[in-house]
């Protein structure tokens, strides 16, 4: 048994053909029943005629077609045109007058091309239908058949705005899934920056410094490590950035980054870089993207201490305070240049938009004798 509430749904998966159809058959029905008789549409003022054999023809001409007004409206408005043409010249003035403004409301909401020549051509076919009802010995002055007119362009007029609106919110929604895919990919380019220039940062420092530990096996043999371990640690990231990108790539995505802040500062100082880490404050349990935008934070940070002040003293604090985050990192200016080329800002620019999203403070400052700060102030309510 079919319930109520799954009458919507099942009506909504029929043909369209089929529900207009069945909105032709109930019309059709209800002026064939005597008592509605003479009850409908009325242009002119001809007698009332009684229902005969043509009747039915011209109330079928003028329901029927209803079937194909979203498909074919044109073909469907020149039949009911016909049928309502016969409907008031023979006096029977049904009830199935009524498709007329459907039709025409259909014309002006699902015709695509050639809508204006469209409506020059029923206008001028409305021309003859009052010079023959006038003919016929209708009382109708012209007035009236203005009026009837504007009648008729009204229900027109409704389905062109019904045509706009459904091509304004067509549009909207093309924007809105572009402006997705746009946010998308300058979110996974903003990970893969993260991920991979602070590991291949890492990676080059350290094979810089092997190439001056020849002559010592064991230091060389440790650089090598590091340089094991921190590709490692960058395929374990990007495999883990994949599963933030798409939740079916091996289970539920992890929010937070691997291996921690611990993790990423143990790594740079194995590249060479004197790092001393400070964190205060328990971590929420819930901090939204809050802990993801610390994160890389620091590895940005870090990563710019590898490439520019190599081997300089930097300093990461880390604070867990009462609904937000607050990082810095200071790095001084006494080390040496990495040999990098100089950087595009973008790494930076990022952090700052990612910040400012979550309604933080972001600053990225050079300090004298050539070093630089990083602070950030990141608001830890935001589940974004």
């Amino acid at each position: 048994m079919i319930t109520m509430r799954r009458a919507p749904e099942l009506w909504h998966r029929l043909d369209v053909t089929l529900r207009d159809l069945l909105l032709g058959v109930l019309l059709l029905a209800g002026s064939l029943l005597p008592v509605l008789h003479s009850y409908g549409t009325r242009i002119g003022d001809l007698p009332n005629r009684p229902f005969d054999a043509l009747a039915v023809v011209a109330v079928a001409l003028e329901c029927l077609p209803l079937a194909v007004r979203r498909r074919w409206p044109v073909v469907c408005l020149a039949l009911v045109s016909l049928g309502f043409a016969a409907d008031q010249l023979r006096g029977y003035h049904s009830l199935a007058g009524t498709a007329l403004p459907i039709a025409l409301l259909s014309v002006g909401s699902h015709l695509e091309r050639r809508r204006r020549a469209t409506a020059l051509l029923f206008s001028a076919a409305y021309v003859p239908l009052a010079i023959a009802l006038s003919r016929f010995g209708s009382g109708e002055t012209w007035d009236g058949f203005l009026t009837f007119y504007l009648a008729l362009a009204f229900a027109w007029g409704i389905g062109a705005w019904l045509r706009s609106t459904r091509a304004m919110e067509a549009e909207r929604r093309r924007r809105v899934a572009e402006d997705t895919r746009v946010a998308e990919r300058t979110r996974i380019a903003r990970e893969l920056h993260d991920v991979v220039t602070h590991h291949v940062t890492a990676m080059v420092v350290q094979v810089e410094a092997a190439r001056y530990l020849t002559a010592a096996p064991e230091r060389l043999d440790q650089t090598l490590a590091a340089v094991t371990d921190t590709g490692r640690r960058a395929i374990t990231d990007l495999r883990h950035l994949l599963d933030l990108l798409n939740p079916d790539h091996g289970g539920a995505a992890r929010t937070s980054p691997v291996g921690g802040l611990d993790t990423l500062v143990e790594q740079t100082r194995r590249s060479g870089q004197p790092v001393e880490f400070t964190e205060e404050g328990t971590p929420a349990e819930s901090s939204g993207s809050a802990d993801l935008v610390a994160y890389r934070v620091v590895q940005e940070a870090l990563t710019n201490a590898l490439k520019y002040a190599h081997g300089s003293r930097t300093s990461v604090r880390v604070r867990h305070g009462e609904g937000e985050i607050t990082v810095k990192v200071s790095t001084e200016g006494s080390g040496r240049r990495a040999g990098f080329p100089a950087g595009s800002g973008r790494g930076l620019a990022g952090l700052r938009e990612r910040v400012d999203v979550l309604g933080g403070e972001f600053s990225a400052d050079s300090e004298t004798g050539g070093g630089f700060t990083v602070r950030a102030r990141i608001p830890a309510a935001s589940t974004s």
